[in-house]
This record gives structure tokens, C-alpha cells and sequence, in this order.
């Protein structure tokens, strides 16, 4: 039996849409990110780097998302792609995991979270995530699929992130990548992503970003004045 922690972040969904989609066995262990339940040390204990997703499938630890949906595939044979096009899903997956997904995350976090406004920053992670927006864009002229002829872990892994387009890139979301935007409405209509998204419903997660959630998600930002307030 899969035990799957989960958050209703990007990188989690990837995983809760690749296991409803499976249809493979697995409990929900829900992890409160804005409480700080990624800290404890029996949660770093599965996952060092402190992060959601992780799973433990029959005692092995899997943690980072992209990690977990290639190792799911390998075990299980589900959604991956013919061997001819390993190179090409590799590819793309580590596009998404190097590429897409942490410029849309520091997007999101230098345009709605930094307690400072700084252009700079704001402008250089906007820039980049509407440069792999246009990546993807391209790939997927005349394609229903990132990778072949079928549905694999790339579209579910690039899924997760474009869901999140509005708030990524701001009011116009997927408008300008057409091609982007038809892939993204189909993969969105399956109805694995229906029953992925009900899974947040199963946990009373923490909404508000206050000061205890801002020392959860970014506690390197308050090291050093904790350090400091130490040492008086």
C-alpha cells in the first residue's frame, strides 16, 4: 500500500492526478505545509529536503514529485512511453521539474508573496516562466500529448504547474499559448482531475498566509534574525 503525503500545491497534485488516474491502491496522509508539518522529524524522516509530495510504497521512501511519478510508472507499467521515446519523456520531465515548475513557483512567490515589491525579481521569474510557456507552446503544435501518441507522467508533471497559469502568470493565464491552452482544457477534463481535486476536501488544510505560515513555507528568511536575536 502507497502512503501519500500530500499538500493541494503543484507538485502533490502531479501525483494525487497519476494515482486516481492508475487507479493504484494508496492512503492519504495530508501534510498541513502552512502549519509546518513538513518540519517534524518524523515527516524529514521520508522526505530530508522537507518538501510535498513524498511516498512510501512497501518501506521505500520516494520524495520530489517528478521522482515519484517516473518511479510509479517504472513499478507499475502505467503511463510512461514506449522505449523509443524514453529520451524524449526524460526530457520533457526534467524541462518541467528544472525549468517550468521553479520559475512559475518564484513568479508566484515575487509577485503575490515578497514582502517587498522588487521589479527586478519580479520581471526576471515572470519572463522565464512565460519563456517555457512558450516552449511547451511550440511542442505542442499539431500534438494532444507532450511525449507520443498517448497520455504519460509528462503531460501529468506539466499539468500540475499549468494549472496554476492565472496566478503564475497573471490575468491572462493561458490566452496567448493557444496550443498550450487546448492541451491543457482536454487533460483538465479528464476525470481523474476531478477526483484529484477532491482530495484537499479529505483535510482541514490551513488557508491564511500569516506570519506562522510565512515561517513555515520560507523559514530561511528568518534564520538569520533568529540567529541573531540568539546571540544578544
Amino acid at each position: 500500500m502507497i502512503t501519500f503525503y500530500f499538500h493541494h500545491t503543484p507538485n502533490p497534485m502531479k501525483v494525487a492526478l497519476f494515482l486516481e488516474e492508475t487507479g493504484l491502491p494508496y492512503q492519504l496522509a495530508p501534510v498541513d505545509t502552512l502549519k509546518g508539518e513538513q518540519h517534524t522529524p518524523a515527516y524529514r524522516a521520508i522526505n530530508p529536503n522537507g518538501k510535498t509530495p513524498a511516498i512510501v510504497d512497501d518501506g521505500q521512501r520516494v520524495f520530489d514529485s517528478n521522482a515519484i511519478l517516473l518511479y510509479l510508472s517504472e513499478k507499475s507499467g502505467q503511463l510512461g512511453a514506449a522505449p523509443a521515446l524514453r529520451g524524449e519523456l526524460l526530457s520533457w520531465l526534467m524541462f518541467i521539474a528544472t525549468g517550468l515548475g521553479p520559475y512559475s513557483g518564484q513568479s508566484v512567490h515575487f509577485r503575490h508573496a515578497a514582502p517587498e515589491k522588487l521589479p527586478y525579481a519580479i520581471n526576471r521569474y515572470l519572463r522565464e516562466a512565460q519563456r517555457h510557456y512558450e516552449v511547451l507552446n511550440t511542442h505542442l503544435e499539431g500534438r494532444d500529448y507532450i511525449v507520443g501518441d498517448d497520455f504519460t507522467i509528462a503531460d501529468i508533471a506539466a499539468w500540475g504547474w499549468i494549472d496554476k497559469a492565472s496566478v503564475v502568470l497573471g490575468e491572462d493565464g493561458l490566452a496567448p499559448y493557444t496550443n498550450l491552452q487546448r492541451w491543457f482544457s482536454a487533460i483538465d477534463a479528464r476525470p481523474a482531475v476531478a477526483r484529484a481535486r477532491q482530495l484537499a476536501k479529505q483535510a482541514n488544510f490551513k488557508t491564511e498566509l500569516d506570519e506562522t505560515a510565512r515561517r513555515a513555507l520560507y523559514p530561511q528568511n528568518y534564520a538569520q534574525a533568529e540567529h541573531e536575536q540568539q546571540a544578544k
